[in-house]
């Protein structure tokens, strides 16, 4: 992934303020022995797991496999390639028969046949939003279909029906995020979070489930510090080159085109500039964007930010009288 240059870091030097940051966290704070990573062939993860195999050990490192049948093909292999490379020992949990007895299958397969009632055995799905560079209209979701032919369908959602296509998927999460609890607990370690800034800030995350951990050490991060990262600590390359995926649906699908609607690159400039107060017109001089096309980027931005404030809220209780 490129990056501009506003948004380079001294790798070194940030690698040992979180690896320092861990060592207090885990084993003092928390009292706890070690870190359990859900891994998945991606880079925040990847990254995530080699920080805390610098900080705690290999020892002390879980690397958690949670593939289930619409899982990309490559996504364990890349992760067994990390775990690997760092020398941490791994656990694999095929998470599909506990995602077809909550219904999530069923669940969002009746959604989608609201809208294409043919969708059925041997289909294949994704959910897509517009792009916003170039384009201006609202991002609303529509449906990627592909039919056992092979013949590829696209149709706008209704509400209703993506609202429970999401809860529905959102089970995934949720489940990956009880097994790592039940592995942190059997082991008396801490869970170790993956999101990235973009994910963090902009709500790409589902409550109770990936956003739910006992630490985030990349959280601070854009995605292109991310990658920063991850060639300082000799993340393998393959791993390096996948592009960004959200690994939820089972037609390939990127996280721009699910979330963000722009490339992450343009998105983390946009974050970041708005983070540090530049105009539009200064990020257009460096950055090759029009204004228009970072002005719209910055409204997505405040939409999700809105969004992502339930995310981040925790758990509200009552004083008594």
């Amino acid at each position: 992934m490129e990056f501009h240059e506003l948004l380079r870091i001294d790798c070194a030097r940030e690698v040992e303020r979180i690896v320092s940051s861990i060592r207090q966290l885990v084993p003092r704070e928390f009292r706890r022995k070690g870190a359990v990573v859900g891994l998945s062939g991606g880079i925040d993860s990847s990254v995530v797991a080699a920080l805390c195999t610098r900080a705690l050990g290999r020892d002390r490192v879980l690397g958690l496999f949670m593939p289930e049948s619409e899982s990309a093909e490559e996504s364990l292999s890349l992760g067994r390639l990390l775990t690997d490379s760092l020398g941490i020992p791994s656990v694999s949990e095929e998470i599909t028969p506990i995602l077809a007895a909550s219904g999530c299958y069923r669940r969002r397969d009746d959604a989608i046949r609201t809208i294409v009632p043919e969708y059925g055995p041997g289909y294949r799905c994704k959910l897509v939003l517009p792009d916003l560079i170039g384009a201006d209209r609202y991002a609303l979701y529509s449906v990627v279909l592909q039919s056992p032919r092979g013949e590829t369908t696209k149709v706008r959602l209704s509400l209703d029906a993506y609202l429970v296509i999401v809860a529905a998927s959102n089970f995934k999460q949720r489940t990956r995020t009880m097994l790592e609890y039940y592995y942190a607990d059997a082991l008396n370690f801490a869970v170790a979070g993956t999101p990235n800034r973009l994910e963090y800030e902009l709500g790409f995350f589902v409550k109770g489930g990936d956003g739910a951990a006992d630490f985030k050490p990349i959280a601070h991060l854009y995605k292109s510090q991310v990658y920063q990262l991850a060639e300082y600590l000799q993340i393998p390359e393959e791993i390096r080159r996948r592009p960004p995926t959200t690994d939820t649906y089972s037609l390939p699908q990127s996280q721009e085109e699910f979330y963000f609607s722009l490339p992450l690159a343009d998105m983390d400039l946009c974050l970041y500039a708005k983070d540090k107060g530049m105009t539009s017109a200064e990020l257009a001089a460096v950055s090759g964007l029009a204004v228009a096309e970072i002005e719209r980027a910055w409204s997505t931005i405040d939409s999700k930010r809105r969004h992502a404030t339930y995310l981040h809220k925790a758990p509200v209780t009552f004083a008594a009288e």
